[in-house]
């Protein structure tokens, strides 16, 4: 492959979870283009699975698509050097009121590889114990219980669009049943 070859990258826009940037590349055949990236500090997200096999998920309000979705509990890292698995544990508290000292690495995805770096591990968690939510002062999250064909049938009929989330099941199903 031949090399492509940022000459400069340039703050466009700092945001509170992501910032925009105008990259400034060379390519192989020694043109030069613009291109937007986004930086995004990452984040981790967790399949919490009862007792009984279901799975919890959490139903919030998501402005860039003006509607609510269905979702794995997720959040981003509160530093760049903070653990993946730390941030899947406190967001599993926060946003469903479940702990668990039982978490596995499921898979590492990319959201949008074309223009966004942001990346997000996510973990299975098992041996849930409750306690309470931690919600955001601007989260309202109601938790659903479903079994694994729901979901399926859920993502078959494109009512479940979340892309961690899609990934996530069809990796849990694939890997863990």
């Amino acid at each position: 492959m031949e090399k492509y070859n940022r000459v400069k990258r340039e703050l466009v826009h700092k945001g509170t979870i992501i910032n925009m940037y105008k990259d400034y590349i060379e390519v192989p055949n020694g043109n030069h283009v613009e291109w937007d990236f986004i930086g995004h500090n990452g984040a981790a997200a967790v399949i919490p699975i009862t007792d009984d096999g279901k799975i919890l998920l959490v139903k919030q309000w998501r402005n860039a698509l003006d509607r609510f979705t269905i979702e794995l509990p997720a959040g981003g890292l509160e530093n760049v050097d903070e653990p993946m698995i730390e941030c899947a544990a406190r967001e599993l508290e926060e946003e469903t009121g479940y702990k668990s000292d039982d978490l596995e690495f499921l898979l590492s995805l990319r959201t949008t590889v074309a223009f966004c770096n942001e990346r997000i591990d996510v973990f299975v968690a098992r041996n849930l114990i409750k306690t309470h939510q931690h919600l955001d002062e601007d989260e309202n999250i109601e938790i659903q219980e479903y079994d694994i064909d729901e979901l399926l049938n859920m993502i078959r009929k494109g009512e479940m669009q979340d892309s961690k989330t899609v990934s996530a099941i069809l990796a849990y199903k694939t890997f863990y049943l």
